[in-house]
């Protein structure tokens, strides 16, 4: 990733500009980095899991105090007057803005969030804690949700990284049965040791059929294995902004006895608020490398490369 000296950003009227601390390290900053997912601007600064302080306000901002803890997550902007924005799903606004995608991310500074799309943030969880949530956390989430497992329900979560690791614990919190699996021993014995009631490989079958699953590794050739481990009326959510192609799928095998694949995408800020509300009281707690805002480059290559397991996040200042 190319570094740059850039002027500190200047907020707009309904703008915070906040002084970064923090900011994870999230598998979509591989995918820009990879252009598997183009470019909206040369020169974008990455990053969208961001905690910092409030260092200034545009004009028209109320509510924040400069020197308060906040928290940038990817959602940054929603035109906030379609059809999806009115009915609580501004997550499918066509005119929606990222972080690190459309304005620049974390991985720097300073950085300005529009003051509607900032967070507070718990305060028992520090800012290396925090920062995963910010993404990996409410994707998690709002995967975990839309896989609609019922109290007491089996769950399974393909590809045992960040988000996965944050999402098991939301499960066991509310009484599931976890079913990890990853191709990395360590991601498995992670998953072990944080509850899970069964790790494999990512190709193995689980020893129950599952109610529902979350798919969190890139892989289309995944869908067809866990659509294969679900129980008749199970879901498969992909939780996932980039997949590659999906296999040919048997319908009998696959898709019959009312099985349903379904998608995740990005969040809206009502899952981010019920998700940080929830975090510190269920006990999630995300297991974290740390490193230097200097070595980010490497962060990311741990992350492509299976090195991190649990969480990355890079200290800044």
């Amino acid at each position: 990733m190319e570094r740059a000296v850039l002027p500190e950003p200047r907020p707009a009227p309904d703008e915070l500009l906040v002084r970064v601390t923090a900011c994870g390290v999230c598998r979509t900053d591989l995918h820009l980095a990879d252009l598997e997912l183009a470019a909206r601007a040369p020169g974008r600064v990455p990053g969208h899991e961001v905690v910092g302080v409030v260092a200034g306000r545009g004009a028209a901002v109320t509510g924040w105090e400069e020197g308060e803890r906040v928290g940038i997550a990817w959602l940054r902007g929603t035109c906030q007057s379609c059809r999806w924005c009115r009915t609580g799903r501004e997550n499918l606004c066509r005119s929606s803005q990222y972080t690190g995608w459309d304005a620049d991310g974390g991985f720097a500074e300073y950085a300005v969030v529009p003051a509607d799309f900032a967070y507070r943030l718990p305060d028992g969880m520090d800012d290396v804690e925090v920062a995963p949530l910010l993404c990996s956390g409410i994707i998690g989430y709002r995967a975990l949700r839309r896989a609609h497992v019922g109290l007491g329900g089996h769950v399974g979560l393909y590809g045992f990284g960040a988000s996965a690791h944050l999402t098991a614990q939301l499960a066991l919190a509310e009484g599931l049965h976890v079913h990890a699996f990853s191709r990395e021993p360590a991601a498995r014995a992670l998953a072990l040791d944080l509850g899970a009631d069964w790790a494999g490989d990512v190709t193995d079958a689980p020893p129950v059929p599952l109610e529902g699953a979350v798919l969190f590794a890139p892989v289309g050739d995944l869908v067809p294995v866990a659509l294969r481990a679900l129980d008749q009326g199970g879901t498969l959510a992909v939780a996932c902004i980039h997949l590659t192609d999906v296999p040919p799928l048997d319908y009998q095998a696959h898709l019959f006895r009312e099985r349903t694949l379904t998608s995740v995408t990005a969040n809206t800020r009502e899952d981010a608020h019920e998700l940080l509300a929830l975090a510190e009281p269920r006990g999630v707690r995300p297991r974290v490398t740390t490193y230097d805002l200097a070595d980010t480059d490497r962060a990311l290559e741990d992350l492509a490369s299976g090195r991190v397991t649990g969480a990355a996040v890079v200290r800044v200042g």
